[in-house]
């Protein structure tokens, strides 16, 4: 089954595309040669929260085919199928399974609490994201997953950050764009 995405849609997916890449360049660099700190996660969270399962996941995807073709959108601005194949490339790749979870895990309700909108972003968008990420910078790096698991506790804090803030601007927005939905859905009844 194909699904159409209508105009609104597609804007929306290269909207929170381009804002991942924006997230990007948030950086806080952390010793011992350790990816660093960035945005790109609450990005995806939001992908997710705001634009439902599919939309979400694809606006990360094309995220992630836009740094893959040399566009410099990846941490820091860095890009190219090197940082995919990389020892940070998993979390990437985590990003658009994280959108996609986190979208899994709003869209049934219309009007969420900031606390499911929270657990859905913990676990979309840090747990969804940690797996391929630990496991893709273990094999890179050669060391266990553990090591790597170990690694990515400094990180943890500053992901539940990203979790709450994530649960709020979603927590505003989504009302917004659900009447932009249902205006879209009238004006197509309207022409018919």
């Amino acid at each position: 089954m194909t699904e159409k995405f209508s105009t609104r849609d597609l804007v929306l997916i290269a909207f929170f595309a381009a804002l991942t890449s924006l997230l990007a360049y948030l950086v806080i660099p952390l010793p011992g040669g350790f990816p660093p700190v960035t945005g790109q996660s609450l990005g995806a969270m939001l992908a997710g929260m705001l634009l439902g399962s599919r939309k979400g996941a694809m606006s990360q995807l094309v995220y992630l085919l836009l740094g893959a073709v040399g566009l410099p959108v990846f941490a820091g601005g860095t890009a190219g199928v090197g940082v995919i194949a990389g020892h940070t490339g998993g979390f990437i790749w985590g990003f658009v399974v994280g959108a996609y979870l986190t979208g899994k895990l709003t869209e049934r309700k219309k009007q969420s609490t900031w606390l499911h909108l929270a657990g859905a972003a913990a676990v979309g968008g840090v747990l969804a994201v940690y797996l391929p990420g630990i496991l893709q910078m273990a094999r890179v790096l050669q060391i266990t997953p553990a090591g790597a698991l170990g690694a990515m506790l400094a990180y943890l804090p500053g992901d539940l950050l990203k979790v709450l803030i994530a649960a709020v601007l979603a927590r505003k927005i989504r009302p917004h764009l659900q009447r932009l939905s249902s205006l879209e859905r009238k004006d197509e009844t309207d022409v018919s």
